[in-house]
């Protein structure tokens, strides 16, 4: 960075934009920003060359001068309203934010910014900064600090009755929950966002949140009609906006329809107009291939999903979940239908039925011995599995059960009139 400034004024901008390279134009805006004049005219520049020079630190990649930014800003700070300092403040984090492999990094900053701003007294913009991190938090993984920051966030925040901070931090804390299992907690706080957000205009990005998020519980719970009805919303949301979730929500469509043993549906939507060549790739190769596999009834092909689309399968937890679970009934399905006319079969016959490795079919044999999912035992000796008839329950028990209940009803009846005989 150069030492001496340049006046801040429509030249200095211009020669920054005409400048050759992307260094170039960074060390003149740093110079124009060195500026002492505090006119009107000088802080209206100086804000522009702010914008400017957080998106060409950004496309450069250049994430620690970001974060180094704010820190330099804040003498000029103090001659702006409070206002603009929050959306300068927010505009460098959000660049930030595009670099990727920044995540500890933006963590750090937003601590930073967060210590700032109570020094300062800045309430507003420490309350969206702390929102930020939180998010940041739970994408790390770090959900017992991030479930502390909330707790206060939220407890300040409906104090002061922001709805639309308030709407953000209950779908942050009902991601925060479902991230923890706790289903019951995750719902509630996804009631309080749509509470909030009944009362005020909410952007169609964040509505589009709120149903995706909606779509993934009624999904955890089995409810996969009412989830895809909410991933379609999403979907519609995001694709308006031609923002990248629409992609997510439009694989958790796909996820809905073979759940449901309507994998045939998946080609159609697909193929339909609005998704038509825009969202190709491999993301619905992947479920396309998962309910080509489940048409089929066909464990191979299936591990021939999960194996060849890896990342877009089992890299995305909710997927994952649910594919586990189908795979395991389809798995179950597929070996009770096998081992039924045997009385004794070996277990490499069975995986060589199925098209899977051997010690993987014990392993999935014994544990349905175990849940009883049929009566048998594994002879590993000699590598067989015996399956055992199934037990008949002896009638006379459950007879012998209700004739002393019956005797029970007819003495208590007898007690009864003596009582009235002897009165």
């Amino acid at each position: 960075m150069a030492t001496s400034h340049l006046p801040a004024n429509t030249d200095s901008l211009a020669q920054a934009s005409e400048a050759k390279t992307p260094a170039e134009s960074i060390s003149i805006l740093y110079r124009l920003l060195d500026d002492p004049s505090s006119s009107s005219e000088a802080i209206r520049i100086k804000e522009q060359a702010i914008t400017n020079l957080s998106d060409l630190l950004r496309q450069e990649n250049r994430a620690q001068e970001l974060t180094n930014l704010l820190t330099q800003l804040r003498p000029f700070f103090s001659l702006i309203p409070k206002a603009k300092t929050a959306k300068i403040v927010r505009g460098i984090v959000d660049s930030l934010a595009k670099i990727p492999g920044t995540s500890d990094l933006q963590i750090a900053l937003c601590r930073e910014i967060v210590t700032w701003t109570r020094a300062e007294k800045r309430t507003f913009l420490r309350q969206r900064i702390e929102a930020k991190l939180a998010a940041l938090l739970l994408e790390n993984k770090e959900y017992t600090e991030a479930l502390a920051l909330l707790s206060e966030l939220i407890k300040e925040v409906r104090r002061l009755d922001d709805k639309l901070l308030l709407v953000e931090i209950d779908l942050l804390e009902s991601k925060l929950h479902f991230s923890l299992r706790n289903l019951p907690k995750a719902k509630a706080a996804l009631t309080a966002a749509r509470t909030a957000a009944n009362a005020i205009y909410v952007p169609p990005a964040q509505q589009g949140t709120i149903d995706l998020q909606s779509g993934i519980l009624h999904a955890e719970e089995k409810d996969y009609k009412t989830a895809y009805s909410y991933f379609y919303e999403a979907f519609e949301a995001f694709n308006a906006l031609e923002d990248p979730q629409a992609i997510f929500s439009l694989k958790y469509m796909l996820l809905c329809k073979i759940m449901v043993s309507q994998a045939d549906d998946v080609a159609g939507i697909i193929s339909s107009p609005k998704v038509g060549l825009q969202y190709q790739g491999p993301e619905l190769d992947a479920m396309k291939a998962v309910a080509d596999a489940h048409s089929k009834r066909s464990l191979k092909l299936f591990e021939t999903a999960l194996r060849n689309y890896r990342e877009q399968l089992e890299g995305d937890p909710i997927v994952h979940r649910h594919l586990s679970s189908l795979y395991d009934t389809l798995l179950e399905q597929n070996l009770c239908r096998l081992i039924e006319p045997f009385s004794r079969v070996e277990i490499a016959h069975i995986a060589e039925l199925i098209e899977l490795p051997a010690d993987h079919v014990e392993k999935k044999l014994s544990q349905m011995i175990l849940d009883k999912k049929f009566a048998g035992t594994l002879d590993q000796g000699a590598g067989c599995l015996v399956i055992f008839d199934d037990p008949k329950t002896d009638a006379i028990y459950t007879a012998t059960l209700e004739t002393i209940e019956n005797m029970g009803k007819v003495v208590d009846s007898l007690f009864a009139r003596s009582a009235k005989i002897m009165a």
